[in-house]
Formats: structure tokens, C-alpha cells, sequence
């Protein structure tokens, strides 16, 4: 029964969320490491992600949201920010960062929450 809990769209939901939120952490880490670095092209999750999200959230199929695949990849687009052809641009890593960081918690909380709720709901105590 737990098993079968667990395997809903919310939760298997969330937790591609906060895998893909430290994904996204571990790259602006990379960006802001590498500021300095001559040539550096700045991380990010592929941008298609979003979208392929949206569609699989809007079809509540829990096996799509599980499938789906995110990727790191470099940002070839961006002007260079620097001579040496550096794309990073450390205040909008920042803003990125606490962003990040922000929805994270949110997800953490979300699911921490429910599944409080969930346990409580199993033991009869508040």
C-alpha cells in the first residue's frame, strides 16, 4: 500500500523535481567555480526540459514523469561576457542560485509535508 503511495504522479513528480534542482545546483556551482576561467562556456539544464515537464505533469502519466530525461549542457548561445570568450555572468549565477535554492525548498517542504500528513494518517496521531 505504501508502495503503491509512493508511486503517485505527486511524489514521482517532486522527486524528479528535486533531482533535476540539484542538477541545476551542481551546474551554477560549475559557473560560479569557473568565472575566472578563460573560454569557460557557462551549464544549464537543456532547455527542452521544461516543456517535455509541462506535457508529462499535464498527463498525470506517472511512467512518463518517470522516464523523463534531463541533461547538463553548455551554454554555446550567450554573448561572452569576457575577452577570452567566458559566457558566465556572476550576478545573474547568483539570482540563478537563490532561485534554485527557493524551489528546492519548497519541494523538500512539499514533500516532507505530505509525508507527514501520510503518516499521521497511518498511525491515528497527531
Amino acid at each position: 500500500m505504501i508502495d503503491d503511495l509512493m508511486q503517485r504522479e505527486n511524489y514521482v513528480l517532486a522527486k524528479k523535481l528535486l533531482d533535476v534542482s540539484h542538477a541545476k545546483q551542481n551546474a551554477i556551482a560549475s559557473n560560479l567555480a569557473n568565472v575566472e576561467t578563460p573560454g569557460y562556456k557557462r551549464m544549464d539544464i537543456e532547455t527542452s526540459f521544461d516543456a517535455q515537464l509541462k506535457r508529462a505533469a499535464a498527463t498525470n502519466d506517472v511512467n512518463e514523469i518517470r522516464n523523463l530525461e534531463f541533461r547538463t549542457v553548455r551554454d554555446l548561445e550567450s554573448p561572452n561576457q569576457r575577452a577570452d570568450g567566458n559566457n558566465v555572468q556572476i550576478d545573474q549565477e547568483m539570482l540563478a542560485m537563490q532561485k534554485n535554492a527557493i524551489q528546492y525548498e519548497f519541494l523538500a517542504n512539499y514533500t516532507s509535508t505530505s509525508l507527514n500528513r501520510l503518516k499521521t494518517a497511518i498511525s491515528g496521531r497527531v
